[in-house]
């Protein structure tokens, strides 16, 4: 349970403290930057509208077996 709670607590850090993956047009290329920036596979990737900003989430499996979530805005044409 102890290692369990670590590893959720490492996923929230490393997200929150990564740099945004760069500003990427499409759902698809800021899911691949996102899985090679965190050595991971994409479990689900899908575009909010968050007010005036639209927002790539993507759900990540790192090779450690963490789940953790990246969000990256998406930067207006």
């Amino acid at each position: 349970m102890k290692r369990w709670l670590f590893h959720m607590i490492l996923a929230m850090v490393l997200a929150l403290s990564a740099p945004a993956v760069s500003f990427a047009q499409t759902l698809d290329e800021a899911a691949r930057q996102a899985a090679r920036q965190h050595d991971a596979k994409v479990l689900s990737a899908h575009t909010v509208q968050e007010g005036k900003q639209r927002v790539h989430v993507i759900k990540l499996l790192t090779s450690k077996g963490v789940v953790m979530t990246v969000r990256i805005t998406v930067k207006r044409s």
